[in-house]
């Protein structure tokens, strides 16, 4: 649904974008994740056809922005990281003047309307004037509006930026109805712990350049340096924890700060069951087996350096 091929970007001396190479599959929702500077939105606003690369490709549905821009609007949803409002507006006569503008016959707006605002939740301020909205009804509202012509691909920037907690769970459950729904997403955002919730790839940005691109799992697996079992005893924790280090299968193990012992597998051991067996054959006593959490924050700040171009 979205490629894009050896994509650049420059602003005279300044390289927005380096050779951006990244595909996004129909039904994938994409977390697009970097540091402030690093390229995201540019390299939204060129998939949305609102700014011209500099040099190499980017297709959308097929599409090149490159030529082909006004048919890739027609299939795309674009929501930028700010909502203009129009304040003499009801939310109502909002949807009905984009609705105009996307070519949906009058006779199908009001029904196409209400869909939209059955799936936003919006509703019950179909009468309200859009500038009377909270922040996070703003952000559902824009969702609607790009919804209404049932768009292939949503490209939304930050869409959960400046939100309160409440907010934030109304549109990560939004946006995981439309991923039910077959959308194909690309989202940026800074909240990272929300976008292991609703992402099944991420692409890590930096300097323009692209440091990663594919799996979730697989972000996670380049950072993990070997499985790690964190074990609380009742007593003997050195005297474990040096048993522990002459394992075979052990890489090292230690006393951390918490007073469990952390154990360090070998990398090609993925199977830790034999650290509670031996320390039980050697007489130990376990209080609590922990296996380490790595997440996508870990992946993030283990492959980015905090550098933007």
């Amino acid at each position: 649904m979205i490629e894009t091929r050896y994509l650049t970007k420059t602003y005279g001396k300044l390289t927005a974008l380096k050779e951006l190479n990244l595909t996004i599959d129909q039904g994938d929702i994409y977390g697009f994740i970097g540091p402030n500077g690093a390229g995201k939105t540019t390299t939204i606003r060129i998939l949305a056809t609102l700014l011209r690369p500099t040099s190499g490709q980017a297709f959308v549905c097929g599409l090149s922005v490159n030529g082909q821009a006004r048919e890739i609007r027609r299939k795309i949803g674009y929501v930028p990281d700010e909502f203009g409002t129009y304040e003499d507006m009801t939310v109502t006569e909002y949807l009905e003047f984009f609705g105009a503008l996307y070519g949906i016959p009058p006779k199908e707006r009001k029904t196409v309307i209400q869909g939209v605002l059955d799936l936003t939740d919006l509703n019950f301020k179909e009468h309200a004037q859009v500038d009377s909205l909270s922040r996070g009804m703003r952000q559902r509202l824009a969702l609607s509006r790009v919804l209404l012509h049932d768009p292939q691909v949503l490209l939304l920037d930050e869409p959960a930026s400046g939100l309160d907690p409440r907010a934030r769970i109304e549109i990560r459950e939004l946006l995981k109805e439309l991923r039910n729904m077959g959308k194909t997403i690309l989202i940026s955002s800074h909240i990272l712990s929300e976008l292991r919730e609703l992402c099944n790839k991420v692409g890590i940005i930096e300097q323009g350049s692209l440091l990663f691109s594919g799996p979730l799992s697989e972000a996670i697996a380049r950072v993990r340096k070997g499985d790690v079992v964190r074990v609380r005893l009742r007593e003997g924790s050195e005297g474990a924890a040096a048993l522990l280090a002459e394992h075979d299968f052990v890489n090292a193990a230690q006393l951390d700060e918490e007073g469990f012992v952390e154990v360090r597998l070998r990398e090609q051991i993925d199977d830790y069951t034999f650290v509670p067996e031996f320390l039980v054959s050697k007489g130990y006593k376990i209080l609590e087996l922990r296996e380490e959490d790595v997440d996508l924050e870990d992946a993030f700040m283990k492959l980015t350096r905090g550098q933007v171009s």
